[in-house]
């Protein structure tokens, strides 16, 4: 978990891209806040501490990532914490070489 915020705005990374990411910030927990009020009520659980939270599939994607085009199912009405997740913040990268770091893949090798 990096120890930066969505409101962390001051370091915009213009060479990142959604086109080239896994979609990290899809992983994320999303706290879904009362002033949320578009979010679809199907797409929201809570977690241990009972705070409303966007559920997550199976493999831990949010509900909302529309799996096909890879983008967000309820654009138009997601979270404000999704809204300030800005492309290239800080927050982003960080986030983005923890999810590199903890999935990287390595292939065994065997000696014949």
């Amino acid at each position: 978990m990096s120890h930066y915020s969505v409101d962390d705005l001051t370091c915009i990374d213009s060479t990142v891209s959604c086109s080239r990411c896994d979609a990290v910030c899809c992983r994320l927990t999303v706290m879904v806040m009362p002033e949320d009020r578009g979010v679809p009520r199907h797409m929201v659980t809570r977690n241990e501490a009972g705070q409303e939270v966007m559920a997550r599939d199976e493999d831990g994607w949010c509900v909302a990532v529309d799996h096909r085009h890879m983008r967000c199912g309820i654009y138009h009405d997601r979270p404000g914490v999704c809204r300030k997740f800005a492309m290239g913040s800080a927050y982003c990268v960080a986030e983005r070489e923890n999810y590199a770091r903890e999935n990287a893949r390595t292939v065994a090798l065997k000696l014949i």
